[in-house]
């Protein structure tokens, strides 16, 4: 019999443990019916909690722990909430929220994927009708880039305070991000051609393709990784003629997402950009709610990747039972089919827990139910 598959699993802070136990509950419910070859280990940390009892998030082996795991479903970190206890343990976001940073870099976990689908039952902010018909898939560079922590403060606290902040980027991490993107987009079109879904997007020389990868970049004034990221693109781009491509900068592209999404398939950007990017194609499809993300190392199956919604620890209704787990069931579900690169049956168990999120999202039309009562909706459909 093939080992177990085991999830660490750290619930975090504020409403983090409210959406993880509904994840839970649909795991166990899936492992039941599914005889799944599957574990998991709950980690009371990183969280407020912990820093307040150790004077630190996590312990210092907390890497070590955790790279015995092969995924992390992590909740929500930020504010642990109510926001209207004035006294409670409140730690600043560089601190609760750098195990994140900690995590993403011990683990390489470099790429950072977020789809952006309109699914019925998701709210539609945008008026336009052909914005039911967004459909992309955001890939943001995660090991370097504008997040690399290199930089410091100088004469700190007066009048002649100086901070630096340096951004760092490798050709290795550029070039193995572009690609990864290019390869998404072509099983992305093989994907929809199964379902029936075509879409076109124009080449540069005319030709019609059913998918595209656009560069994200502020090339323009950030000239320097902006042209090897420019450079690199056109280079790879050569690898893939079935692929169209494009170029935005960013705030362009940020008008552009709310102008017409749907014009948009993979999308591969900086670890900056890429993080506000998005949050706001999160928006387009429905809003932090609903939308997953995932932390990926593809090229060390001995590493293990890192699952959390988009959303954060949502202080003002923490602790209250309120909080909607579809961002966190499709999260779940999306490293139930990650980790079925290892047992095919735990990537059928994450289509059947997305089908079921989605079903329910459908039927239910955003109506207002608690956390429990979404979570037990979705175990019956799995039970069913």
């Amino acid at each position: 019999m093939a080992d177990n598959i085991r999830i660490a699993v750290t619930p975090g802070d504020g409403i983090g443990p409210e959406v993880v136990g509904e994840a839970i509950r649909c795991l166990e419910a899936l492992r039941a019916k599914h005889d799944l070859a599957l574990e998991w280990t709950r980690f009371p940390w990183p969280s407020h909690a912990w820093h307040e009892s150790n004077g630190e998030s996590m312990p210092e082996d907390a890497l070590e722990q955790l790279r015995a795991y092969d995924a992390i479903l992590l909740g929500a970190l930020g504010d642990p909430g109510p926001i209207d206890d004035k006294n409670r343990y409140l730690l600043p976001d560089s601190i609760s929220l750098a195990p994140l940073l900690d995590m993403r870099k011990g683990f390489d976990q470099w790429v950072c994927e977020r789809p952006a689908r309109l699914l019925p039952g998701a709210r539609q902010y945008l008026a336009d009708e052909r914005a039911r018909d967004i459909d992309m898939l955001v890939i943001r560079e995660n090991s370097e880039g504008e997040y690399v922590s290199q930089g410091g403060r100088l004469r700190k606290g007066t009048p002649d305070e100086i901070a630096t902040q340096m951004e760092v980027f490798t050709r290795k991490a550029t070039d193995r991000i572009i690609r990864y993107g290019f390869e998404q987009a072509r099983l992305r079109a093989a994907e929809r051609v199964k379902e029936g879904r075509t879409r076109s997007f124009r080449t540069l020389d005319g030709r019609t393709c059913e998918s595209q990868v656009c560069l994200i970049t502020k090339r323009n004034a950030l000239r320097h990784w902006g042209d090897m990221y420019t450079e690199a693109f056109e280079e790879i781009s050569q690898e893939f003629p079935d692929v169209a491509i494009h170029h935005e900068l960013v705030d362009a592209a940020c008008m552009k997402f709310v102008q017409c999404p749907w014009a948009f398939d993979v999308v591969v950007a900086s670890n900056l950009q890429g993080d506000i990017l998005t949050d706001l194609a999160a928006v387009l499809s429905g809003g932090m709610g609903v939308a997953p993300s995932c932390n990926l190392n593809p090229t060390d199956p001995n590493s293990p990747s890192m699952f959390e919604p988009t959303h954060g620890s949502a202080p003002d209704i923490a602790g209250q039972g309120l909080a909607d787990p579809t961002a966190m069931l499709f999260t779940t579900a999306r490293m139930l089919e990650w980790l079925g690169r290892k047992d095919p049956a735990l990537a059928a168990a994450g289509k059947e827990l997305h089908d079921a999120v989605a079903a329910d999202l459908a039927e239910s039309k955003g109506g207002q139910r608690n956390t429990r009562e979404i979570g037990t909706a979705i175990c019956d459909r799995i039970a069913s």
